[in-house]
């Protein structure tokens, strides 16, 4: 089996990349006879170079490789016909930007593995990059707080070199008694509660947050069932919730009369309720300022995100009252961070962290016979077909949807 890396070519650039010079030593280490190629780039965050000292080669051959490597979608004339690609292609909910991409995929005959469904059996997820987004998220909300109170200016985080870095640059603060609210507990979730953690904040739970007062800063991560309640008032857990998300309706308002900073790291699923409407938002006991919409689910369960936003320019402001953007220095304003994809503002940590969990679980793959389906379950296209898996993509492919 010959590996091979290939160049980002998306705007805006994009310097993560599936495996380190690290792990494609691991996977030779594991695998004696198999071969990696790294094609050159001036924008990878780990440099030709490394992959040299490494003892990786680093070639513009793509196309003696057999498996293609990347991260973002490739462009539909940078795909080589015929070869197997790995990459997030952004067409599993038939996001209509990305139909010409998939019907190339299709045309030039090739097998595509999305890193979007490599999952296991029970459809876990066994390689991401949430984890990051957590962390990025959340340094970026106490950067919006800064800004949006005129407390402090914190740098970027793309101009910081890790994890380690962001938490050092967080607990220099100095912040009033604010109460942070995070939703979530998954890889986003917790990625964002490292962060809380290791900046020594004080966790509150949720009956303290709601009724105590703190003369330090405090923060409360919360699940589904914090935030949402059955209709009926019956209570049956959290698989209820997921199997049933329509019978329950929104309790995410109790939390906002006594909210500052709100992190929004959970999954959202289709039929579950919105966190806050619109008309919530004009409600007088919204007390929130600042947004950081982590999951980034635009026009959606927080009412607040009007759009994406972007590592340059990644905050701007919504009016509770017009329901527009606008400035978000101006009093009235929410500020919001919603950057649609914040691993990026950290591409050394997050591309070692998804570099890692690809050698655990997908490379094995390649050589036990797929023992476990999870190339199967990721395999998108074959043989200039859809897989059964994903036929109810051909509609979008055809251009009917």
């Amino acid at each position: 089996m010959h590996f091979g890396i290939i160049r980002e070519r998306k705007n805006p650039p994009d310097r993560r990349v599936v495996l380190s010079p690290q792990a494609c030593q691991k996977v030779i280490e594991n695998h004696k006879d198999e071969q990696i190629t790294v094609e050159p780039s001036p924008i990878r965050v780990f440099t030709d170079e490394e992959y040299q000292k490494a003892g990786i080669t680093v070639a513009s051959k793509m196309e003696d490789c057999d498996v293609l490597l990347g991260v973002k979608e490739v462009p539909a004339d940078a795909l080589i016909p015929n070869k197997k690609y790995f990459f997030f292609s952004h067409t599993i909910k038939k996001q209509p930007y990305n139909r010409k991409l998939l019907q190339a995929v299709l045309e030039k005959n090739i097998q595509l593995y999305d890193h979007e469904v490599i999952t296991n059996e029970k459809g876990i997820r066994l390689v991401a990059f949430g984890r990051y987004a957590g962390i990025v998220g959340a340094y970026n909300a106490f950067r919006a707080y800064g800004l949006k109170t005129n407390l402090f200016a914190l740098p970027k985080a793309s101009e910081i070199a890790d994890q380690k870095a962001l938490i050092k640059e967080l607990k220099n603060l100095r912040l009033p008694n604010i109460k942070i609210l995070l939703t979530g507990k998954g890889r986003v979730g917790n990625g964002a509660r490292e962060m809380l953690v290791g900046m020594g904040l004080k966790e509150a739970t949720v009956e303290e947050y709601l009724e105590k007062n703190f003369e330090v800063p405090v923060f409360c991560q919360i699940d589904v069932l914090d935030y949402n309640r059955r209709k009926d008032g019956q209570v049956k857990g959290e698989t209820d919730f997921f199997k049933n998300p329509a019978d329950y309706e929104s309790i995410f308002m109790r939390f906002a009369p006594v909210t500052d900073l709100y992190l929004a790291g959970h999954f959202y699923g289709n039929g579950a309720p919105y966190l806050y409407t619109r008309e919530d938002a004009k409600q007088p006991q919204f007390k929130i300022k600042v947004v950081a919409d982590i999951s980034c689910d635009v026009d959606g369960p927080v009412a607040s995100t009007l759009r994406a936003s972007t590592i340059a320019d990644p905050i701007y402001g919504y009016d509770p009252r017009s329901e527009s953007e606008v400035d978000y220095k101006l009093p009235e304003a929410i500020a919001v961070m919603a950057v649609d994809n914040l691993p990026a503002e950290l591409p050394r940590d997050s591309s070692q962290g998804f570099g890692q969990a690809f050698v655990d679980h997908v490379i094995p793959a390649f050589f036990n016979g797929d023992a476990d389906g999870v190339l199967q379950r990721a395999l998108m296209t074959k043989n200039g077909k859809l897989t059964p898996s994903y036929s109810y993509l051909q509609d979008y492919v055809n251009g009917n949807e």
